[in-house]
């Protein structure tokens, strides 16, 4: 036998090997992942794992609604909840760029109303303190309505601040974000959901949106919530409740909380894995760059030691052991979710279930992280 013939059957043998190996360590990861789901009791669950910038996997499990029996799919989308931030924080980044604005301003010249805290009435909140829940603000008084915390519409207002001073303190506020919602509209002209559309979804060729009646309502995963006492599911409809009537009467800069800036995005796992990866390499993903790498950074970059969130982002080592990810969760109407990637490892993994017991293991959905365990080694490690 010659040697390059000989050559060339090792390197084919190799080839198929290596095939086969990953092969087996997908349908290992299935294995653990329906497991996973009937321990958990897990109506529907969607995965998309990225690697040096490429979609390695993707896979859906289990039902997109209970009554129909319909099967979930890559394509089914989501109200993904709390990581629907980092869309708004991206949004602000490129305003700053476009010197529209500063993380250093005062954010009530950019709000259009008194965001001070009564209790450090010389303490400017500034728009870095409210993306990165440092503001002393918090949802007592509920986060609908920007009217919670506008002196001149609610008396209480002053309850909507915590005892400590603006700057070093932390507390997760979703009030914050749909008050940033009502920034990105007053500085650049453009209702919060066409802005985001605009800006980020269609330079990166995703679909999803934050404006129900925008998007095809049949890719719509049902949404539940798990009662455990009587161990079953009820549909949250409200999750993509259109608001039209209120959308009808909107007031740009004001009324954005409608769209629910801090919460409201509506995505499929595989689309958020690709917005995803734009953060993870600080770039861009498909050609397009939408913020600068040093907005990404800074976006990335802790400013609490004490729960490690920068901007709509935050870090954790308690995910996947010895791994530093950087990412958000997301909880709401039954839905859970979880997009974290590893910036020096290059790679990702975005989780999304549309119900199920919700049991936490470290701060986490223990469904989601025992899959994003199993993608991690299965796919990830095991290819290392």
């Amino acid at each position: 036998m010659r040697l390059n013939q000989f050559k060339t059957y090792v390197f084919v043998y190799l080839m198929l090997f290596a095939g086969f190996n990953v092969f087996a360590q997908k349908e290992k990861a299935v294995a653990e992942i329906q497991q996973i789901m009937k321990d958990r009791n897990v109506v529907g669950l969607s995965v998309a794992v990225v690697k040096k910038g490429e979609l390695i996997y993707s896979n859906s499990f289990g039902l997109k609604d209970i009554e129909s029996k319909t099967l979930l799919k890559d394509d089914d989308i989501f109200r993904i909840a709390s990581i629907s931030k980092s869309f708004s924080a991206t949004s602000i980044m490129q305003l700053v760029e476009a010197g529209k604005m500063s993380l250093k301003d005062d954010f009530s010249n950019l709000v259009g109303f008194k965001v001070r805290n009564p209790k450090y009435p010389q303490t400017i909140i500034t728009l870095k303190m409210v993306l990165s829940h440092t503001s002393s603000i918090n949802d007592s008084e509920g986060y609908f309505n920007l009217d919670a915390i506008n002196p001149a519409k609610n008396e209480n207002w002053a309850k909507c601040y915590n005892d400590y001073e603006p700057g070093k303190g932390y507390q997760y506020c979703n009030l914050n974000f749909n008050m940033v919602g009502a920034v990105i509209e007053k500085f650049s002209g453009e209702r919060f959901d066409n802005y985001v559309k605009n800006h980020i979804l269609n330079p990166l060729g995703l679909y999803g949106g934050y404006c129900v009646d925008s998007l095809d309502a049949t890719r719509f995963a049902t949404l539940y919530e798990f009662d455990a006492k009587a161990n079953k599911f009820t549909s949250s409809p409200m999750a993509y409740n259109p608001r039209r009537e209120e959308i009808k009467n909107y007031t740009l800069g004001y009324t954005t909380p409608i769209f629910s800036p801090t919460g409201g995005m509506k995505i499929s796992a595989t689309d958020l894995a690709k917005y995803m990866t734009m953060h993870m390499y600080k770039r861009s993903y498909n050609g397009k760059r939408i913020i600068s790498k040093k907005s990404a950074k800074i976006m990335q970059t802790k400013l609490s030691d004490e729960e490690n969130y920068g901007l709509a982002l935050l870090q954790t080592s308690n995910l996947i052991e010895g791994e530093q990810m950087v990412g958000h969760t997301g909880s709401a109407y039954g839905l859970y979710s979880m997009m974290f990637f590893n910036p020096k490892e290059e790679f990702g993994i975005v989780v999304i279930t549309n119900g199920c017991n919700p049991i936490y293991t470290n701060g986490f959905n223990d469904a989601l992280k025992r899959t994003v365990n199993s993608l991690y080694n299965n796919l990830i490690l095991a290819g290392k």
